[in-house]
């Protein structure tokens, strides 16, 4: 049997601080990397094709890493459950590496894989990467997993949190032999979003690949964190890291992010900059016990915790959906966020929670409607944080206080003061007067005019109607 090790990628395309790559570097030097495009991922209803094409261009310039470091990634597509385990057969390898994910198919195919890996008697390394803690590490003092995130954080934040790992390098890929052998087995070039059948012509928040994530983390570590606290709820500042793209594909490691906090936190001497990089570190560990509660209750992906939500009544008005989706609602902080979403796959935060309470609780629609429209247009969709985060503004998450309800006035006013971010992202509105915009109290003869929507629903009737719903799936 050869030296070889197959690193089987999937959201960790990088080089540097990688678990699984550091511990097949130590047992051998010749490692090659391998991703496999997977049908069941490609073909599902919420797939976006911004997030398609951002994976193209992360797999591009993971390539050129490992030839850089002597090596090849290799692409295929297929099932992996066939294709990895029959390329490793072919080419002799002595073991295939991989990371272990949260989601229920990752989990369930990756079982599949190691069995058949295992049939033919190759060795199997598997490692958790993508978390700084993995599910089997933070329990509550009744060895149970955490349903609330503020015990779930005072837990986790008292664990000693791993060191950055360095950079892969001085490798050994395969011969031309080698390379032939693994051409035939399936191995094929790799094809743009468009050969998959992905158009996406948006402009990127963040470029894709191990560089630039490491270029935008250095550059919010050494400025904007320290304001992170005062300024992340304000969507036309620049406030917020915007990696989140580089933690769902793995371009950057969450144990390089977490070093950045700890030096940020140390050149500061100011209290105020201190807790804003605490309020950071707290947004990282609100994506670990997202991800820890997925791993922990794999049913989340397909119906509410809170199981009194499935007797909720929703409206299924299908015009009203829809006009949410295109940013037609007449609410301009709603329909700037919409067509954000829209234009470039991303969405600032606050506007998330924004836009999915009032799909909830004004328009009184399901929310798993939302969660999937999300997932097709997100380029940094995710199935942990999309899901926990639908689930938490609906009040049918892991909330102890549930029944949150925001008015889009009252957040338009709070969080975008000047109607900045409206003007930006609602090209119609940019000439209505700062106070009328944030209010919402844009005439309807000013709305004509502009080619504007009315209000398609009254926000304070809607709301009592949520209400009056939320007591009776309750069964008070």
């Amino acid at each position: 049997m050869s030296d070889l090790i197959i690193f089987w990628h999937r959201r960790d395309l990088r080089l540097s601080d990688h678990v699984g790559l550091t511990a097949a570097r130590k047992a051998s030097s010749q490692i090659i990397g391998v991703f496999c495009l997977d049908p069941m991922i490609l073909h599902r209803e919420d797939i976006a094709a911004s997030r398609v094409s951002y994976l193209i261009d992360c797999l591009q310039a993971l390539q050129e890493s490992y030839l850089n470091a002597g090596s090849q990634l290799l692409i295929f597509s297929g099932s992996p459950a066939k294709v990895i385990p029959n390329l490793a057969k072919t080419l002799q390898a002595q073991a295939v590496f991989w990371h272990q994910d949260v989601e229920p198919y990752a989990k369930s195919r990756d079982v599949d894989v190691a069995q058949a890996l295992k049939e033919q008697g190759i060795r199997v390394e598997t490692f958790w990467d993508q978390l700084l803690h993995s599910p089997a590490e933070i329990y509550t003092g009744n060895e149970k997993p955490y349903t609330v995130y503020t015990p779930f954080w005072k837990n986790w934040i008292t664990k000693p949190k791993s060191e950055s790992l360095s950079q892969i390098a001085n490798l050994t890929g395969l011969s031309v032999a080698e390379q032939e052998i693994a051409t035939q087995a399936g191995a094929i070039a790799l094809p743009s979003a468009k050969d998959l059948g992905f158009v996406w012509d948006g402009a990127w928040l963040l470029p894709a690949g191990e560089s630039a994530a490491i270029d935008q983390l250095e550059a919010f570590s050494s400025s904007a964190i320290f304001d992170y606290q005062e300024q992340r709820n304000f969507p036309a500042i620049d406030g917020t890291s915007r990696l989140s793209p580089a933690l769902k594909f793995g371009t950057i490691g969450i144990r390089t992010v977490w070093a950045a906090t700890l030096t940020a936190f140390e050149q500061t001497r100011s209290e105020e900059s201190q807790k804003a990089i605490q309020t950071w570190q707290q947004e990282l560990a609100w994506r670990e016990f997202y991800q820890h509660a997925l791993y922990h209750f794999p049913e989340l992906a397909n119906g509410p915790y809170r199981q009194q939500f499935n007797n909720f009544h929703w409206d299924e008005n299908y015009d009203r959906f829809e006009a949410w989706c295109a940013g037609e609602t007449g609410y301009p902080i709603v329909d700037a966020a919409m067509r954000q979403l829209n234009e470039i796959g991303w969405m600032h935060n606050r506007c998330r929670m924004i836009v999915a309470s009032f799909l909830t609780k004004d328009l009184l629609i399901n929310w798993q409607w939302g969660e999937k429209y999300f997932m097709q247009r997100l380029v940094d969709g995710d199935l942990a944080s999309n899901n926990g985060g639908w689930q938490w503004s609906t009040s049918s998450g892991m909330d102890p206080k549930p029944l949150r309800i925001f008015n889009p006035i009252t957040q338009s006013q709070k969080f975008d003061p000047e109607g900045e971010y409206i003007r930006q992202w609602v090209s119609e509105l940019r000439s209505v007067d700062s106070e009328d915009l944030v209010t919402g109290k844009i005439s309807p003869i000013e709305r004509q005019s502009l080619g504007y929507p009315q209000p398609i629903v009254d926000h304070n009737l809607q709301q009592k109607e949520f209400k009056r719903r939320y007591q009776l799936c309750k069964g008070d």
